[in-house]
């Protein structure tokens, strides 16, 4: 077949030469369930627009996640993008652009970068970023494994209050090697004692997340004091960038190294992405930094140029000595991001900062008139956790059925611990109205009544 170039005989020596007796046997992890076992149902000998109408009712099944009261969170969070964002980043310079492996030729993308870079500097409180990276998560991960490589030591100390899919990537990245990562177990409340006492001068990092995934605001003073006590750094994750725009930022806080994930500004919650991955940290650490560094210098004629002053991957150095396996950034993601942030500008961030806290407020007011449900946060940005009675999940589904997205279950999210079976996750931002929030309230009220 024109597009199926490979024979039988070349399949067969492939699966042969990687030890698989079929090519079932690359499938044996994905669960049974969700393997396809036959051809899809499509149509079949039919004209284009027959096709193209039986596909647009298969799209009407979706349900639209802007149909209804939206509180869905938990590291993805739903903002208004100005119609100024796509259209800017929809013209033929910046889709056509991609690496800059001859940087003197792409003097747009770099400059795009450069800019990106200043911007995460400014809102992380640190003093160098990277031109970003994949996500959130992999940044955290990256980190991690960039502690090591500063502190030359092996133990890792993860907050409760992390992200568990960003514990998770970070579990993966560190399996094959001695890396002694202590995951303390999850917790609704703010417990830095808990962190501290297990510091000790074996200690390479300290990884937390404020506002955690919880949705609790900490101060990290003194967390990050007692990590550069022992030699430790201090790893601080933000999943709303955002929140940035209300509360001190990492890097005032005394943190180390700044990951996050940037998604909030200028890009759409897209099933879960691409997304953006923010990484920032102090100068004297810059060479450890994973990814590339985009820097601003003088041709030959004294002209304004950028360039990539550091690429510590392998397309540019020696494998071995490379930072990061992780070899590209999220240029067009970076680049929506700024142009979204420079539209706002500072004024406009705080104020952008101050509605979905405010949001936020009018939720937590609401839901505490309820009976039976219980707000855990003392302290909030622009998402809460409540615990209700009995299976959260079930709750949240039931929600669901009547088109109110009423956050995020502890259950899904923490699938194998039981006490977080009756807790919810809510967002409120700024697309969330005052109908949305009655909606959910009466809907919560009459479930639990």
């Amino acid at each position: 077949m024109r597009y199926l170039p490979l024979t039988d005989h070349d399949r067969q020596d492939m699966l042969a030469s990687i030890g698989a007796s079929s090519i079932d046997d690359l499938f044996v992890d994905v669960p049974e369930g969700l393997l396809q076992s036959g051809p899809l149902d499509l149509p079949r000998h039919q004209s284009e627009m027959a096709v193209e109408r039986a596909m647009e009712a298969l799209a009407k099944q979706n349900r639209s996640a802007g149909e209804g009261p939206f509180f869905l969170g938990a590291g993805g969070y739903r903002h208004h993008i100005p119609a100024t964002v796509k259209h800017l980043i929809s013209r033929g310079e910046f889709l056509t652009a991609y690496t800059p492996y001859q940087p003197e030729i792409s003097q747009g993308t770099l400059q795009v970068l450069f800019e990106f870079q200043s911007q995460v500097v400014r809102l992380t409180g640190m003093e160098v970023a990277n031109a970003s990276m994949y996500d959130g998560s992999t940044a955290c991960a990256e980190a991690v494994l960039m502690a090591r490589r500063i502190s030359k030591k092996k133990k890792v100390i993860v907050s409760g209050g992390l992200h568990p899919q960003y514990a998770d990537v970070i579990r993966t990245m560190t399996r094959f090697t001695d890396d002694d990562v202590n995951f303390q177990a999850p917790t609704p409340h703010i417990d830095d004692d808990a962190l501290i006492a297990v510091l000790d001068d074996q200690t390479s990092c300290v990884v937390v997340q404020n506002p955690d995934v919880f949705g609790n605001v900490r101060d990290l003073t003194s967390l990050a004091e007692a990590a550069h006590a022992v030699g430790a750094l201090l790893i601080a994750t933000v999943t709303e960038i955002v929140s940035l725009g209300a509360i001190r930022s990492p890097g005032e806080m005394g943190a180390d190294i700044v990951v996050g994930e940037g998604q909030s500004i200028g890009n759409a919650l897209s099933f879960g992405g691409p997304y953006l991955g923010l990484f920032a940290t102090r100068l004297r650490y810059v060479r450890q930094m994973p990814g590339r560094l985009c820097g601003e210098t003088v041709d030959s004629d004294g002209k304004r140029g950028f360039v990539l002053t550091l690429s510590t991957r392998e397309q540019h150095i020696r494998r071995e000595k490379a930072t990061s396996n992780i070899c590209t950034n999220s240029g067009l993601c970076a680049l929506a991001f700024s142009i979204h942030l420079s539209l706002l500008g500072e004024k406009g961030l705080r104020q952008m900062a101050h509605i979905n806290h405010m949001r936020a407020v009018q939720l937590v007011d609401a839901l505490g008139q309820i009976e039976g449900v219980e707000v855990l946060n003392d302290t909030f940005f622009n998402e809460v956790t409540i615990r209700v009675p009995g299976d959260a999940r079930e709750l949240v589904n039931r929600l669901a059925e009547l088109g109110i997205l009423a956050g995020v279950s502890g259950g899904r999210l923490f699938d194998s611990l039981t006490d977080m079976a009756d807790l919810i996750i809510l967002a409120a931002t700024e697309t969330t109205t005052d109908e949305d929030i009655h909606a959910l309230a009466s809907a919560l009220r009459e479930a639990l009544s």
